[in-house]
């Protein structure tokens, strides 16, 4: 089965009106915490993204708390690596709960959705701080807006439409907004 339809299936790629982390808004959004409830879906997905991480040199994978959690988790056990997370502390990302990064080691970022970058490039900075090196970003959905500073390993690639709040056409419409992410942020 095919990445998108699994997350279809198991209800993660939601329509309606969202309002994502960056202040802009959608009509879709992949909230692949309903695919990771399901660690045999969520095996099969990231087994695609491990695939293409085999001749990758990596000694560690990182993933920034919330969404990067499970996939570090279930990345490192295909993969046969250590699994380590980042959160925020103070709404600053830091790595916490005695693990440690090496100088030198090589580290690959996870993420469930990579969009901005913003989680992924704060998580790196830790990572550069503690002398590991980033070598990629794996993550179950690339949907990226812009370029970012590493090569980018995903299940799958998704282009979502989004509207400055100003201009939304689902605003617009009267379709009531919901914030389905865990940054918190300023509207």
């Amino acid at each position: 089965m095919m990445s998108i339809e699994i997350l279809k299936e198991t209800g993660a790629l939601l329509e309606g009106h969202f309002l994502l982390s960056s202040g802009r808004h959608s009509d879709r959004y992949a909230q692949n915490a309903k695919l990771l409830q399901y660690p045999d879906k969520a095996a099969q997905v990231l087994s695609v993204v491990a695939q293409k991480l085999k001749d990758l040199e990596i000694d560690v994978v990182c993933g920034p708390a919330m969404g990067g959690i499970i996939v570090a988790y279930e990345l490192g056990r295909q993969l046969g690596k250590r699994a380590i997370f980042t959160e925020r502390e103070n709404n600053v990302m830091t790595l916490r709960r005695g693990f440690e990064i090496k100088k030198g080691e090589k580290v690959l970022i996870t993420e469930d959705v990579v969009t901005t970058g913003k989680s992924s490039m704060e998580t790196a900075k830790v990572i550069e701080e503690l002398g590991g090196q980033v070598v990629g970003i794996a993550c179950i959905v690339d949907r990226r807006v812009n370029d970012i500073f590493c090569p980018v390993y995903s299940a799958m690639q998704l282009e979502i439409a989004t509207y400055e709040a100003e201009e939304c056409p689902l605003c617009k419409a009267g379709i009531p907004l919901v914030k389905p992410g865990s940054r918190k942020f300023d509207k």
